[in-house]
């Protein structure tokens, strides 16, 4: 059973189910109460969305690590799982059977809230895992930015949810009404903030996986431009996602500004000095666990931005 958790990374459905039930709780929720109307989305469906986007995300892990036997007996032989505590057979059709009850849960979905973009998504998203794990992600960065996509489509599936529902319950008075634009705009704010730090994880996870990936013809982004390239353009991006939030903070949120507000202490405390410690570790890494120090604290990062819907929910 414990190479089977391992084999689906428990910790990561974990967070987007956390993910999932705090946008929906704590902004979701939030913004159509505030614009006088009610919470739309049972806890059923919740409950199915959450479902779906699990059970396929864990069928493309599956699927990854069953393409990545080779690369991972050089990069992580002590944590090679396919082939050894499952087999290649089992592992395939884990991921036909996760993938396809997943599938047929955010189609369940989707029908309900009678929602065609959500039904794309359902159906887009376990191909792009598919093709990532199968050629893609030994593409030039088109991997790199499959996953960020993928990861970014996340906070997306919430407002295509509670949009459907609002249409559905108000007819073609839904155009009329605010909290639509508001929902996809927070939650186009937390799509683009899971694009960003999953770009800069996964190309801090090719920095650790350089060996492998150099033996097997992998054309990652530290395989063809070096490593300290693929650091500056860490650093850059780390930089990006800097200036986004203190733009946001301080000019876009409606927010209170100050110095002392919760918004601006958690932005600082929450990001700002956490990326500076990313970044002092990516620069000081010589080996591959410290690689996977600092993978390890962009993926607490990505925790705490989720977390930043709790300081929206104190704070509207």
């Amino acid at each position: 059973m414990k190479g089977y958790l391992r084999l689906v990374r428990w910790d990561n459905l974990l967070f987007l189910s956390v993910m999932l039930w705090a946008l929906e709780k704590w902004v979701a929720v939030l913004l159509l109460v505030r614009s006088g109307m009610y919470e739309l989305m049972p806890w059923w469906l919740l409950a199915l969305l959450t479902a779906a986007v699990v059970l396929i995300a864990a069928g493309g892990y599956v699927i990854n690590d069953y393409f990545d036997i080779k690369i991972d007996r050089i990069n992580r032989p002590d944590r090679l799982i396919v082939s050894t505590s499952v087999s290649k057979k089992t592992a395939m059709h884990l991921f036909e059977v996760l993938t396809a009850i997943g599938l047929i849960c955010g189609l369940i979905v989707a029908y309900y809230v009678k929602s065609l973009p959500l039904t794309m998504v359902m159906l887009l998203v376990p191909g792009l895992l598919w093709f990532y794990s199968a050629s893609y992600k030994r593409i030039f960065l088109i991997g790199n930015l499959v996953v960020a996509f993928v990861c970014a489509l996340v906070p997306f599936t919430i407002a295509l949810c509670n949009t459907a529902l609002i249409e559905k319950t108000m007819g073609e008075w839904a155009r009329y009404v605010p909290v639509i634009k508001e929902l996809v705009q927070w939650s186009s704010g937390f799509a683009l903030f899971a694009f960003l730090t999953t770009l800069i994880r996964e190309m801090v996870k090719d920095l650790q996986d350089l060996e492998g990936d150099r033996e097997l013809e992998c054309h990652t982004l530290p395989v063809v431009w070096g490593i300290n390239p693929t650091r500056i353009c860490v650093t850059v991006l780390i930089a990006i996602v800097v200036a986004l939030l203190a733009v946001a903070n301080w000019y876009v949120l409606p927010f209170d500004h100050s110095w002392g507000s919760l918004s601006t202490r958690y932005v600082v405390f929450g990001f700002f000095v956490p990326l500076a410690c990313e970044t002092a570790l990516l620069w000081s890494a010589k080996i591959p666990s410290d690689y996977r120090t600092a993978q390890g604290l962009m993926k607490f990062i990505m925790f705490l931005g989720v977390m930043y819907s709790f300081v929206i929910m104190r704070m509207l």
